[in-house]
């Protein structure tokens, strides 16, 4: 199961990794919007933001519905699932990791240091 969703995966955290395209779905948060919104606020053409939205559809992270020449595009949080059910794997290791560190440390702090043993050479 894990393995079937490893290319979904690759293609949302590369979709994920442009700031441009993070830009693109935290506005799609707010509604459904055109291409051409979507493009106004990163003064790029029209055709990189068609570019862009590809890469996005393509990830699942997006939903494109084309009425007569306007492309409208709709957030799909579904694919947003997926990275973050991966992610939270990770969180769940590092969690326990770092919960085990704090719980040395704590031991470390209630039981003194041994004294160091004199030797001939420390003045009394």
């Amino acid at each position: 199961m894990v393995e079937q969703q490893i290319p979904r995966l690759d293609a949302i955290f590369h979709a994920l990794g442009d700031a441009t395209r993070r830009r693109m779905l935290a506005a799609l948060a707010e509604g459904e919007k055109t291409v051409g919104e979507l493009a106004a606020p990163h003064a790029i053409s029209l055709a990189a933001a068609s570019k862009h939205v590809r890469v996005l559809e393509d990830a699942g992270l997006l939903t494109r519905e084309i009425r007569w020449r306007t492309h409208s595009c709709r957030l799909a949080p579904e694919a947003l699932g997926a990275a973050h059910g991966w992610l939270d794997d990770y969180a769940r290791f590092w969690t326990g990791r770092l919960d085990r560190l704090e719980e040395l440390l704590r031991a470390e702090e209630i039981t003194p240091a041994p004294a160091k043993p004199k030797t001939e050479d420390d003045d009394d």
